[in-house]
């Protein structure tokens, strides 16, 4: 088998330096992409079919075959938004032809007034005996470039998307936050009010020569206000510490500075009772030290 594969070799190569072999010029015919085969110099020595028809599509100058154009002294001379791109692949051609590099890769921008159209370079060094000959291929990646615009295109609106929700999450937490304060700011003032302008004529009349029918009223009257007032258990709730309705009317009063007498008056039970509420609320909070205030923890939870 290997001594069979020397002659075939051999053919390839000579149908190759050979330029105008049919063998060659069919390879060259059955690729897509647009090649050109130049000299040491630049010069063109042979395209394929694909060049061919590109070059007669778009009206090139000169022979639609380009053969006998220098490909490099073409490069060099072009001016305009196309002269940087051109001497780059000036400069890669003439590296290849040296030997300094094995291949030269550019893609390239190449719109007509019509449409986009994207092409990728690739110059490598034919490897035979005698002179360098060069191979200079431009493939079509419109298809691939259109795809990476629209990708971008996309991920830049969901960065878009993105960015504007992380802003409408942001001022919904501002807007959360003031409204929390401002509920908070209100629960305020509605116990402000109630202590300043009810309770105390709510504490002269417990104390008034009532009939038990009026002190009934005030008893419904006291225990309705607690209910109101009891915006309390909602912060104690957060606190994850389970009070029963008595602790929490209990918690209120603690918190308004009341006595535990004060409390035992109003609430109408004896003050070993108060007491023992305030000894469960300090265990449901964590009050081991006796040194620490229940009022003050009842308040830091407002």
């Amino acid at each position: 088998m290997g001594m069979k594969n020397k002659p075939l070799e051999s053919d390839v190569k000579r149908n190759f330096e050979n330029l105008s072999d049919p063998l060659a010029k069919t390879v060259l015919n059955s690729l897509s992409a647009h090649i050109a085969i130049l000299d040491d110099k630049g010069v063109i020595l042979e395209t394929n079919r694909a060049w061919q028809h590109y070059a007669a599509n778009n009206q090139m100058e000169g022979r639609s075959d380009s053969i006998g154009v220098n490909y490099l002294s073409v490069c060099d001379t072009v001016i305009g938004d196309e002269a940087e791109d051109s001497r780059k692949v000036a400069k890669g051609i003439r590296s290849v032809i040296n030997g300094d590099i094995e291949e030269f890769l550019f893609d390239y921008p190449c719109h007509t007034s019509d449409e986009k159209h994207w092409y990728y370079m690739r110059v490598i060094r034919m490897s035979y005996d005698g002179s360098p000959r060069v191979v200079v291929s431009h493939e079509d990646i419109t298809a691939l470039k259109l795809a990476e615009e629209s990708l971008t295109k996309r991920e830049q609106e969901l960065k878009e998307q993105k960015l504007s929700l992380e802003e409408a999450n942001i001022a919904l937490k501002v807007l959360l936050k003031q409204r929390e304060m401002d509920k908070l700011e209100l629960e305020q003032k509605l116990l402000m009010n109630i202590k300043q302008l009810v309770n105390p004529y709510l504490d002269r009349l417990k104390n008034a020569t009532l009939k038990p029918s009026e002190r009934t009223y005030i008893e419904i009257i006291d225990q309705h206000l607690n209910d109101i007032i009891s915006p309390l258990l909602q912060r104690l709730s957060a606190a994850s510490i389970f009070l029963t309705p008595q602790e929490i009317q209990v918690a209120a009063l603690i918190k308004d500075g009341k006595t535990s007498k004060e409390i035992a008056d109003i609430l109408k039970v004896s003050e070993t009772t108060i007491h023992f509420h305030r000894k469960n609320l300090r265990t449901k909070f964590g009050l081991k030290n006796r040194k620490t205030n229940l009022r003050s923890q009842l308040m830091s939870l407002s």
